[in-house]
């Protein structure tokens, strides 16, 4: 058993949505907030600036951290312990991505696939996102309000 760390980005727009991430990867679908890995030799808000780049081509400014895990998860994917940070943050440029209206709504075909929309905050429940740690933090974000 190992640990994997991950970091996501809690973006927010004016109208008081938050940015989902729906995507098909290995055969599962998912929906989760923006964010991923952290590579070796990478701080964790370089990791996100990077992953907000790669999957969004838009660059973010960090505000604030919002929450680390504190319970154990195993991964859904391989047999390691994740530990998941989210921060808040906010695009420093506009946005460079399609939004989509509905879940899954995948352009083109392959065996990696992702799509974006909003979700106003305060129609967001924990089950509108697929993992434990993220379903946590939906809980954490209608409670913070």
């Amino acid at each position: 058993m190992y640990f994997n760390v991950r970091v996501y980005g809690l973006l927010l727009n004016e109208q008081q949505e938050i940015l989902l991430t729906d995507e098909q990867e290995k055969g599962c679908r998912f929906t989760k907030f923006p964010g991923g890995g952290v590579e070796f030799g990478e701080g964790l808000t370089e990791a996100l600036k990077r992953e907000f780049i790669e999957e969004c081509n838009t660059p973010v400014e960090i505000l604030s951290h919002f929450y680390t895990t504190d319970f154990f998860v195993k991964s859904a994917f391989n047999n390691s312990q994740l530990i998941s940070v989210y921060y808040i943050v906010k695009n420093t440029s506009s946005l460079n991505f399609a939004i989509k209206t509905k879940p899954f709504d995948f352009d083109g075909e392959g065996e990696t696939l992702q799509s974006f929309r909003w979700k106003k905050l305060n129609d967001l429940k924990a089950d509108d996102v697929t993992f434990p740690i993220d379903q946590y933090v939906v809980e954490l974000l209608k409670n913070n309000k």
